[in-house]
């Protein structure tokens, strides 16, 4: 294994030849560097694509402060190399590096790699074999580093379940540090690397998947799940936090352009809306918000340790924040004269929402989002998103007439009820905004309609429903981009086949792991960028295993169906997501959960959590008013 210093000696030569060699080199305003022999525990953060994206990614920031607030841990960052590095590193037997001190990352005790979407999955791969680490969890030995996966995507680990040796599922705060007190024990009782994953097995939130084995019945679908050891829980609950720890303020400051050069503060997690599409509402629950003060004092800190002009204030439905007029008042007035740019994204389409964004003079640069996600409202009423197509236009009369020239508008197409009706209700809705528009500012109002393709997710009401085939999905957005033509409207849309590609991969059952494997021996990587993703590669995979792609994605499931996830336990009942999925097929609408439960089974989850954690913080209806809201057979759940 290179040194250090050989390895910088290498990357000398190479680095005046390679794009954007800042990627590489590190050294960037509060970065940590600690004495690598001085630390009894080395941890390393990956993103698995280009620096440009990893570095602002915000789970990657708030484990990189915590972590090294340890005296005892270290933890340096890496992202995966560019087409053009990768080549100079194979050709000269480069290892992956860290960024902080150019250690090889298979020298770390800890690899940890954050996996929010699944096209990452192919990259994990490359990222380790470029580390000199064997793909395969059951190959690796006590000398190679544990690797761990957390993020959305894990929610269902089975694709990458022969690549990864535990799993976090749900909030990695807490349980991170879980996982490193474990290590720490078990390399100081010195004992065999089975032993180890035994031990994480019993932290909560923690999934091995060596314990586990899927059996499958003649038409493919899963039999069960066997547990192969007693300390493998039958089901694994995610892990959910109390309280949200403080966020953190001492950002990275790269030296080359970035995706996102700002200051992200979660004001708060979870989200009540319930719309049936979408993984991240249901699998956050429940709302938990930060107080004013901590959000104000951490904008503080972080523009004070940074110098960025651009502050980004996240949630998945940021305009329910119990108190988000009075933030804003308290961001305006405590940051006002520095010209900041201020977003608040993900605000519901009312006039409420464009009052928020009138406070943050510096947003109006860029242009005022709205994700209506269906046109008619019977589309609405099966996603479950309550508004009228007159409730959007008033939303759209009352943004133009404030000044924004621009008005995004963010649609789903290829639900199996869709019909062509519907997609011609898109582009009737996208001609009638513009006319809003133009009869409010005149010429300089513009439309730009993005719109995305619909997969049926794991843990959503949607999982038992098929995806919409890519010649469906084409001849709908022929028929957007005909309508949709013409100055001052822009259209924006995703390549059917790289929506099938996340389908079958979020989908997917363990099998799968060794299509993945293929795909990526066939040079498939950076399967998130168009220009590169390699359809063809991944169709020979399938066809070299006997598998088919279409299995995972145009069949409907079985209303009794084991799911490849089902003993990951995201805390919301299966049985609420298929008493959801049938309201949706009968246009139920269903509101907010902070007015009225809905039964999902979180509060039984997290109950103690919060007896042991009273505060202002928890935004689930009380437990004794939410169950007596509900019918008397639910009311033990």
């Amino acid at each position: 294994m290179l040194t250090p210093e050989e390895i910088n000696l290498r990357l000398e030569r190479v680095l005046p030849l390679v794009q954007k060699p800042g990627r590489y080199v590190g050294g960037e305003y509060n970065q940590v560097r600690k004495d690598w022999n001085a630390i009894e525990t080395r941890v390393a953060l990956a993103f698995p694509d280009i620096y440009d994206i990893g570095l602002p990614n915000l789970g990657l920031a708030i484990f990189y402060q915590q972590l090294n607030a340890r005296p005892d841990v270290l933890a340096e960052r890496v992202y995966c190399p560019w087409v053009d590095m990768e080549a100079f590193m194979r050709r000269d037997q480069i290892p992956l590096f860290s960024i902080e001190n150019q250690r090889p990352v298979a020298e770390f005790d800890i690899l940890a790699v954050t996996l929010p979407y699944e096209t990452l999955y192919t990259n994990t791969l490359n990222l380790l074999d470029l580390a000199g680490i064997p793909l395969k969890s059951q190959d690796r030995t006590r000398r190679h580093p544990l690797v761990i996966a957390g993020g959305h995507a894990c929610y269902n680990p089975e694709p990458m379940a022969d690549f990864i040796d535990a799993f976090v599922i749900g909030e990695g705060e807490e349980v991170f540090e879980d996982v490193v007190n474990a290590y720490q024990a078990w390399k100081r009782a010195n004992r065999e690397r089975s032993e180890l994953l035994l031990s994480l097995a019993g932290i909560p939130g923690v999934y091995v998947p060596s314990l586990y084995r899927p059996h499958y019945q003649a038409d493919g679908t899963i039999e069960g799940i066997e547990r192969l050891h007693p300390a493998a829980p039958e089901k694994i609950t995610k892990r959910i936090l109390a309280k949200l720890p403080p966020a953190p303020a001492r950002f990275l400051v790269p030296n080359i352009e970035v995706v996102h050069n700002r200051i992200s503060v979660e004001i708060m997690r979870g989200c009540t809306r319930g719309c049936r599409f979408c993984h991240a509402g249901m699998i956050n629950r429940p709302v938990r918000e930060r107080s004013i003060e901590e959000i104000v004092e951490t904008l503080q800190k972080a523009l004070d340790s940074t110098g960025f002009e651009e502050i980004a204030l996240l949630s998945l439905s940021s305009s329910d924040y119990s108190h988000i007029t009075e933030l804003i008042d308290a961001v305006t007035t405590r940051f006002a004269g520095r010209n900041l740019v201020i977003s608040l994204p993900s605000l519901r389409i009312e006039s409420f929402s464009v009052d928020l964004m009138e406070k943050l003079k510096g947003s109006r640069q860029g242009g005022f989002t709205i994700a209506p996600e269906a046109a008619t409202e019977r589309m609405r009423n099966i996603i479950n998103k309550p508004i009228s197509t007159q409730q959007l236009l008033d939303t759209v009369r009352a943004i133009y007439s404030r000044g924004w020239p621009t008005i995004k508008l963010y649609f789903m197409i290829g639900h199996p009820d869709e019909t062509l009706e519907d997609v011609q209700a898109i582009a009737d809705l996208c001609k009638a905004v513009l006319a809003e528009g133009r009869k409010t500012i005149g010429g300089r109002a513009q439309v730009h309609a993005g719109v995305s393709t619909f997969i049926p997710k794991p843990h959503t009401p949607f999982q038992w429903v098929p995806a919409d085939s890519v010649e469906q999905i084409a001849a709908k957005q022929a028929l957007l981009k005909h309508e949709l033509r013409g100055p001052n409207i822009k259209l924006n849309w995703s390549d059917p086949r790289d929506t099938m590609l996340e389908a079958f991969l979020s989908r997917g059952d363990r099998r799968l792991g060794e299509v993945i494997l293929g795909a990526w021996q066939r040079g498939t990587k950076f399967d998130a960028w168009q220009d590169q993703v390699n359809h063809a590669a991944w169709q020979e995979a399938f066809a070299v295993v006997g598998l088919s792609p279409e299995f995972y994605v145009h069949r409907a499931r079985f209303v009794d169906e084991i799911f490849p996830w089902d003993h990951i336990n995201p805390a919301v009942k299966k049985s609420y997501l298929l008493e959801e999925y049938r309201n949706s097929q009968q246009g139920v609408l269903r509101g907010d959960c902070r007015q009225q439960c809905y039964a999902c089974g979180i509060l039984p989850t997290f109950n103690d959590l919060r007896r042991s954690n009273p505060g202002e913080y928890w935004k689930c209806p009380d437990v004794s008013r939410a169950r007596a809201s509900l019918p008397a057979d639910e009311r033990s759940v």
